[in-house]
């Protein structure tokens, strides 16, 4: 069995930050079985530009895999039903909505635990549950700004700037899952659910981490570097050789001495100005010139020779074409296939939590409401005649209220 293959989890999720925190579950084997509201024509990543038509698109596929799809109107009676005829027999509900929105729903764990005592409910949200900002919409953009993040990036001088990914999303997701699969121990081992109330917001503060401490404690006051250098240690940097950008790093003595011999100026091993990482700092306006200096007479596979060579921390600076033909990446496994009725072949970065020796397995996004005979037969254990009856009361939205003589189980694109 692979890792999560006895974990069942409901998921009111969409976009971004909520659908990558559990695919990386639902890689480990976890039945993720994701709700999507049929009045608005499911989640809302199945729709991102520029590469997509219709419900498809390769935004959702990238963050979707090995997921089930089940379309529920969780504001009618009948889809509240079927909701919580899942909560009876999952391990945990899942939702990304704003603040206040869990309550208002009542998918917290004081709305669930009568259906099911173990069940842990995890809401990965903007602000959180609680604060002045609850019922803030919370994004990626706006959080990296407010979380002083955007104040920090970007060269010396120039607008602020964001990461070039989503990385507050990305990370938020991260700890939506660890602590998503904290509550599920916790709660096998003692018999009783909780709430995980978990936000952007904290996720982008706590990654502050020690600047953070540096100014609590000691007034520290953060700036930007030139060429992304670090903070303290000298040279850690980004520079520039005749025909482009590596990064050089010297995180410890040893990497400085023998990176002086690289350039082929060992006595500046030897200048008291230079001397240890506290000098180094105190003389980075002095030293680092005199480095780019040596650096912009070869090549950066030139000097990636000699470096590699040193065992000296290094690296070119790829695009994203570069970094994904990387020998190492394609090594590690981490570009994987899925086999998709528009798209054909899909390819995608796999997920990089690593458990025991199993290669994972990847299967598709699921199309909108795909899994619905699925969910609600084997695991609602619903006979036809009460899916036609909730089906006819709007539990699967106004698409689904059909004839005697339709399909219950009608899946949205299956004619593709």
């Amino acid at each position: 069995m692979r890792p999560l293959e006895d974990v069942r989890i409901i998921a009111i999720e969409q976009y971004g930050a909520g659908p990558w925190g559990s695919v990386h579950l639902a890689d480990l084997g976890a039945e993720v079985i994701k709700i999507e509201d049929p009045r608005f024509g499911g989640d809302v990543g199945r729709y991102v530009p520029p590469y997509g038509e219709e419900e498809d698109s390769l935004f959702f596929e990238a963050f979707n895999r090995n997921k089930r799809s089940l379309s529920l109107d969780l504001s009618s009676p009948a889809g509240r039903q079927v909701f919580e005829d899942l909560v009876r027999v999952a391990d945990a509900v899942y939702s990304n909505l704003r603040g206040d929105v869990p309550a208002k729903m009542r998918i917290t764990y004081d709305d669930l635990k009568h259906l099911n005592p173990a069940i842990v409910c995890c809401s990965l949200t903007g602000f959180g549950m609680t604060g002045p900002r609850q019922k803030e919409p919370g994004y990626d953009y706006v959080l990296q700004g407010l979380a002083g993040w955007m104040d920090l990036t970007g060269e010396p001088g120039g607008p602020p700037a964001k990461s070039g990914l989503s990385l507050v999303d990305y990370s938020g997701g991260f700890v939506a899952a660890i602590s998503l699969l904290s509550g599920l121990h916790a709660a096998r081992r003692d018999g009783v659910g909780m709430d995980c109330d978990v936000s952007l917001y904290d996720t982008a503060i706590s990654l502050l981490n020690y600047p953070a401490a540096w100014h609590l404690n000691a007034r520290f006051t953060p700036t930007r570097t030139a060429h992304s250098a670090h903070p303290s240690l000298v040279p850690f940097q980004a520079f520039q050789a005749a025909d482009g950008w590596l990064i050089i790093g010297c995180a410890k003595e040893k990497f400085w001495t023998r990176l002086v011999d690289v350039l082929g100026h060992s006595e500046w091993a030897d200048e008291p100005h230079f001397k240890t990482f506290a000098d180094r700092r105190v003389h980075k306006e002095q030293l680092i010139p005199m480095i780019e200096d040596v650096l912009a007479g070869r090549t950066v596979d030139d000097w990636l020779a000699d470096l590699y060579a040193a065992g000296i921390p290094c690296a070119p600076i790829n695009d994203v074409e570069k970094a994904l033909k990387e020998e190492h990446t394609i090594a590690r496994g981490l570009i994987v296939q899925t086999e998709h009725p528009r798209f054909g072949t899909v390819s995608q970065v796999a997920s990089p939590v690593r458990v025991g020796s199993e290669t994972p397995t990847y299967r598709r996004a699921p199309l909108r409401n795909e899994d619905m005979e699925h969910v609600l037969t084997e695991i609602a254990s619903y006979d036809e005649a009460t899916i036609a009856k909730l089906a006819n009361e709007g539990a699967f939205g106004d698409e689904h209220r059909h004839s005697p003589d339709s399909r219950a189980f009608e899946v949205q694109g299956a004619a593709r």
